[in-house]
């Protein structure tokens, strides 16, 4: 077994109706099972996930919120995938704590870097919510924030595609996909890894990214173990 505690960002859309949309008890489910199966490897999970399902700030600049109010609304939407997910998590008896940014004592306990960790140690799947707390960071900067401070030796980014490619696949039949590249590689070809910010803090302090197809369920356990799937950055 190649990683013993993981990091893994999903989409708000992993988790969403077909059409991209809030959430679906379905997909909630099968994501949910997925998970399970790596907690039951006895490899330790982090989650970060997104809130684009339900707000998202390049998608809404039309709306007339100002930035720090969307972003807001943004955070607040993290955490409500956050309580769905742990739902379906629970219903399969699998231990759970949400640990979010942003004050919700009904609904989560503040995140504390050292309560994190332990409970991981404990074997519960912590998601963390609320992504960094702040405006102008995205949920992929949370998720690289606290895969570092969490001691996490990998971020797998879960995506509807099968890896990293020199440019979209769904327009272009000629995509090249890449199995591996160096961080100064996927920046001097401008690829569409992490948001900028989030993958300079993982290259700076050479914290690996796997990038994958969550489609397949059974990928991510394939990639927790350390299987040659997607595109690594590292």
């Amino acid at each position: 077994m190649k990683y013993q505690r993981i990091m893994l960002k999903l989409s708000g859309e992993a988790l969403s109706t077909p059409g991209g949309f809030g959430l679906d008890s379905t997909k909630l489910k099968e994501v949910a099972a997925s998970i399970k199966r790596v907690s039951d490897e006895g490899i330790q999970l982090a989650i970060v996930v997104g809130g684009g399902n339900i707000w998202r700030y390049r998608d809404s600049k039309e709306s007339g919120f100002e930035r720090t109010a969307s972003d807001a609304m943004g955070m607040l939407a993290t955490i409500m995938n956050s309580v769905g997910l742990q739902s379906a998590l629970e219903d399969l008896e699998q231990y759970t704590r949400i640990c979010s940014s942003i004050d919700v004592p009904q609904l989560a306990e503040p995140y504390l870097r050292r309560r994190a960790i332990r409970h991981m140690e404990k074997g519960r799947i912590v998601l963390c919510a609320g992504g960094t707390g702040n405006p102008y960071f995205t949920t992929d900067s949370a998720a690289a924030l606290r895969a570092l401070e969490l001691g996490c030796e990998i971020i797998l980014k879960a995506t509807n595609v099968d890896g990293v490619y020199d440019k979209d696949p769904d327009k272009h039949k000629d995509a090249k996909k890449y199995d591996e590249l160096t961080f100064q590689e996927a920046i001097e070809k401008n690829l569409s890894v992490m948001d900028q910010a989030a993958f300079s803090l993982c290259r700076d302090q050479k914290l690996p990214i796997r990038v994958f197809n969550f489609s397949d369920r059974d990928n991510l356990l394939k990639a927790a173990i350390g299987k040659d799937i997607g595109t690594l950055v590292m």
